[in-house]
């Protein structure tokens, strides 16, 4: 009886510390903005070139109901252009060192604050975040983002503190799970017309709705691939993420790309390759029947301002004008697609 007892309260104990963990799939589903306390060596991320290197951070975060968890975790600068052209890189969070901390289960997890820390910059983050929640309701496999308000403070006082908008983007491996897959630390080389072809479909109308030209395939250049585990043969799900380079943020750092010939971010490209009318009309169906959702989403979303997004929706709309249009359709995603 007594070694039953002992067993029983292993269990109940090892029940409660699973517990403390924080989940990392709940963790993305609320929309309520978290408060975070964010301490490190600002001034380190801010001179790092080359490849980065982790540091020493603490982190705080407050959660609706008042929990306030805090933890010493790892960051580095991440990025490429962002850092060079940001007064403060991205971040990227590492809260696996603490085994024992509730924030672990959150691995690895991308932190996108404002290139610089004034208003207009909190607000190109802001559209950003938009950005990733249109492609949350047009499809689940997606990355999911959470807003954040942080305070950033500089372990050596170099930097004044301050305060702004930011948002941390779902771990990798924790979308893929959420969504019965696996990532793959080295998936090999693969281009689009080699990746799950209905989603593919999907990830360029998404890219073209938002006017974002700022990826690739073959070399994951902000686009991740997840494989499914109830079929190792089947082809890789496309997910695409870091959109401030699209025309919906129409970030005044962003430049047009000279490959393709744009003249400015906010011109419209379609690069994916051609799909039969029938392929394309069952998946815009998706963008048509979730266009009410999509535009009342940007509508009320009061943080950023009203002219914004008055321009975000306009420019959502010329969208939704050229796929009502089967002859804009034949002629942009069929007649104009690329070959190579």
């Amino acid at each position: 009886m007594r070694k039953l007892n002992f067993l029983l309260c292993g269990i109940l104990i090892s029940a409660c510390v699973t517990a403390q963990k924080i989940d990392s799939i709940r963790f993305f589903t609320d929309d309520v903005p978290l408060n975070v306390d964010l301490t490190t060596d600002m001034k380190n991320l801010q001179s790092q070139k080359g490849t980065p290197v982790f540091i020493p951070a603490s982190i705080k975060i407050t959660f609706p109901d008042n929990t306030a968890i805090s933890q010493d975790i790892k960051i580095s600068p991440r990025g490429v252009n962002r850092r060079e052209t940001c007064k403060i890189p991205p971040m990227k969070l590492d809260f696996r060192g603490d085994a024992g901390g509730r924030l672990s289960s959150l691995g690895k997890l991308k932190l996108v604050h404002g290139c610089g820390t004034n208003s207009s910059d909190e607000e190109l983050l802001l559209k950003e975040y938009v950005c990733y929640k249109i492609y949350n309701i047009l499809e689940p496999k997606s990355f999911r983002v959470r807003l954040l308000h942080v305070n950033y403070s500089d372990t050596k006082g170099r930097i004044r503190p301050y305060t702004q908008y930011s948002y941390f983007i779902e771990d990798d491996a924790a979308m893929a799970r959420r969504n019965k897959c696996r990532k793959k630390d080295n998936p090999g080389t693969y281009l689009q017309e080699t990746t799950d072809r209905n989603m593919m479909t999907m990830v360029v109308l998404f890219q073209y709705m938002i006017g974002n030209t700022d990826w690739a395939v073959p070399n994951l250049h902000n686009i991740a691939l997840i494989f499914r585990k109830d079929n190792t043969a089947a082809l890789p799900y496309a997910v695409p993420f870091d959109f401030d380079y699209s025309g919906l943020v129409d970030a005044p750092y962003a430049v047009p790309s000279e490959v393709i010939g744009t003249e400015k971010v906010t011109e419209r490209v379609y690069r994916g390759f051609p799909r039969t009318m029938e392929e394309l009309q069952l998946t815009l169906d998706t963008y048509r029947a979730k266009k009410d959702a999509i535009m009342n989403y940007v509508r009320n979303f009061s943080l950023i301002s009203e002219r914004t997004r008055k321009t975000m929706t306009d420019y959502l709309e010329d969208f939704y004008k050229i796929i009502e249009s089967k002859k804009q359709v034949q002629a942009t995603f069929i007649d104009n697609a690329r070959t190579k």
